[in-house]
């Protein structure tokens, strides 16, 4: 098309094509037959079709193309902070965790709460360590500071819960003693080494 017959506005040298859409209908049983005509076209059951072979396929042919949660889950990407996890040591099994209190002075949200006594080898070991999820905003700061690698974020992200204050103690962070081999090492500072069941037994002193 040239400038000249873009510019030119004139409708009257188009050719349009009139469709014949019928009379409006005006009384109530005009309308009615007008309905009932259009409701039992062909189109209707093509569509209704097309979604009863798809409910079929999935339901009895296991054709399904969405994800049945929560027995199946998306991947996640192992830089996703999620749920907290209290790594161990992979050689005795003793957590990881020292007690020095670096992830509890460095929460920016103040929900790390902990506490820390000595055994009968004079280790320091946790007595009580607990996360308030409903404040924690899972910056990642407590598991960058953690010099040990203790604690780390798992893929667990379901924290849904019916009260506000919804706390995960020590014990539900803890890598189950069945699941050891299942626990997932991070490289970096703080990993860990062959000999680190003899240097974990010298903590710092009580802050």
């Amino acid at each position: 098309m040239s400038l000249e017959q873009f510019k030119n506005r004139n409708v009257g040298t188009q050719n349009y094509t009139t469709v014949d859409v019928g009379r409006k209908p005006e009384t109530a049983m005009e309308q009615f037959s007008q309905v009932a005509k259009r409701t039992v076209k062909g189109e209707l059951f093509v569509g209704l079709w097309v979604t009863m072979r798809s409910m079929f396929k999935a339901l009895f042919k296991g054709d399904m193309h969405t994800v049945k949660y929560p027995f199946e889950k998306m991947p996640i990407s192992p830089r996703y902070r999620a749920i907290h996890d209290m790594l161990r040591l992979l050689e005795s099994g003793n957590y990881r965790c020292i007690g020095c209190g670096l992830c509890e002075k460095i929460c920016i949200s103040n929900c790390i709460s902990m506490d820390t006594r000595y055994d009968e080898n004079q280790r320091k070991e946790v007595s009580e360590y607990t996360i308030n999820f409903g404040r924690c905003i899972f910056c990642g700061y407590c598991a960058e500071v953690c010099p040990e690698l203790a604690i780390v974020h798992g893929p667990r992200y379901e924290n849904a819960a019916e009260q506000r204050a919804g706390f995960s103690l020590f014990e539900d962070m803890l890598t189950p003693l069945d699941k050891l081999n299942l626990q997932q090492e991070y490289d970096g500072f703080g990993a860990i080494s062959p000999n680190a069941d003899e240097n974990i037994k010298k903590t710092p002193l009580a802050y």
